[in-house]
């Protein structure tokens, strides 16, 4: 298949921005994964002493059965998918591909213990959550990473630059240009730690979940102890009570912290691209690139856009993964597993709306005269400090006097400076009003830009 003859733009448009994950929420990646749930659950039983049928593997034979894994090759999940054509279950496709596997070498004789005691879930389950591990650890969460370190370096760049404030779309109470910034870089900071902590569980407990076939096989073992340590020994919280399936909380909460790490980055796309608009930033353009087909002045906030396209296709993918997959009928039903192929494909979307943000991110350009312009344009904004200033002073009614002298109209700098020289107020705290201007009127603004991330 070509990338341009490709069904979804993921495989198409956007292939190569998402091409760190193929490996990963491929069929591909999901059958190396299963693979690899298969050998080190025999490796397991070889170390348990009550399984006595099972040797003590030596250090050969593990390597051997690493090597399986780590050169497990295209060619390799083709000669398992061809064996589904056969016996039409996947997971037992990779039970005979592995029975297969061993024939000729000293595990010729345990077989019968490749998949032994397992249901499918058993296998899905722990494979689709090293599929979520490998995910977040490699390629979401630097990725997040980025943004965030990116997104903070410019508020402390611009952490006093001076802009109005657009509370409810109108002129408000300055800020400045970085303080903006950090507040986003803050959020999205606190979400990706929410992504980082979110539980990635995994089950190995037989057919519903009692280790029914465990305990007939070996009544001796400790199946729970057993089990416990076999799924944290592949980087996982346990889950000890189960039906057949895992139940997928986890998975939900993963995918809703995720949404509101996209939910946070999308609020920002779209207050960029009312900056563009506003002008307060300038778009660098590349050689040859056209903003319109037909009006050569113009620079479009593509990426932003972008941006923000992709992040709801990302949080309708992961909103339907989150609320479906904890539920299941009765013990078991097959709803999931259909909807478990598609984890790739929230994860496709969010990572090419990071890296069109990243990329709208990089080329934008300050333009101070523009916010300059709006705050000296902006005195008003003074009535704020003016009336609070007078409230100190036990001046009746201030708020009511600056609402007159300032609501619905545009007032200058001659227009305020005349209003608080008419103040019966200390001449230091007159003075000081008088030294006020909208561009110098930000609080605090430059330094909680410079805030470290929590």
């Amino acid at each position: 298949m070509q990338a341009i003859t490709a069904l979804s733009p993921l495989d198409g448009r956007y292939e190569s921005k998402v091409a760190r994950l193929r490996p990963l929420f491929s069929e591909f990646g999901l059958i190396r994964n299963r693979v690899k749930v298969e050998v080190e659950w025999l490796k397991a039983l070889s170390r348990e002493e009550g399984i006595g049928e099972v040797f003590v593997f030596d250090a050969a034979t593990c390597a051997w059965l690493d090597g399986v894994v780590r050169d497990f090759t295209e060619a390799d999940a083709m000669k398992i998918k061809g064996i589904e054509k056969i016996t039409n279950h996947d997971v037992k496709a990779v039970e005979y591909y592995l029975k297969e596997k061993i024939q000729g070498t000293a595990l010729a004789g345990l077989g019968e213990f490749v998949h032994f005691a397992c249901t499918s879930e058993d296998i899905n389950n722990l494979a689709h959550a090293l599929m979520l591990q490998e995910a977040g650890e490699t390629v979401m969460l630097p990725q997040m990473d980025r943004l965030i370190d990116e997104l903070h370096a410019m508020a402390v760049t611009l952490a006093g630059q001076p802009m109005l404030a657009r509370t409810h779309g109108q002129n408000a109470s300055p800020t400045t240009l970085g303080k903006e910034l950090a507040n986003v870089a803050h959020r999205l900071r606190r979400q990706r730690l929410a992504v980082a902590q979110a539980p990635i569980y995994g089950k190995i407990n037989g057919a519903v979940g009692n280790f029914n076939a465990h305990i007939v096989s070996y009544p001796t073992v400790d199946w729970p102890e057993f089990s416990k340590r076999f799924v944290e020994g592949l980087g996982l919280l346990h889950q000890p009570m189960t039906t057949q399936i895992e139940p997928h909380d986890g998975m939900a909460e993963l995918f809703h912290a995720i949404m509101r790490f996209n939910t946070v980055l999308l609020d920002f796309s779209r207050d960029v691209w009312t900056y563009v608009s506003m002008g307060y930033f300038r778009q660098r353009m590349r050689d040859g690139e056209i903003g319109s087909s037909t009006m050569p002045h113009k620079v479009n906030p593509i990426d932003f856009e972008n941006s923000e396209g992709n992040l709801g296709l990302a949080n309708a993918v992961l909103g339907h993964l989150a609320e479906k997959l904890p539920i299941s009928r009765l013990q078991r039903d097959l709803t999931d597993s259909t909807v478990l192929r598609n984890m790739g494909v929230g994860y496709g979307y969010s990572l090419v709306a990071y890296d069109a943000c990243l990329r709208g991110m990089a080329k934008l350009e300050v333009d101070p005269q523009r916010l300059h312009a709006d705050l000296e344009g902006s005195w008003e904004v003074l009535a704020e400090p003016i009336q609070t200033v007078m409230r100190r002073y036990g001046i009746d009614q201030p708020y009511e006097r600056l609402k007159q002298l300032t609501r619905g109209h545009r007032v200058d700098r001659e227009g305020i400076h005349a209003f608080v020289e008419s103040l019966e107020i200390p001449p230091a705290a007159k003075k000081s009003l008088l030294e006020l201007t909208p561009h110098h009127y930000i609080g605090l603004a430059d330094f909680l830009a410079r805030t470290p991330l929590p």
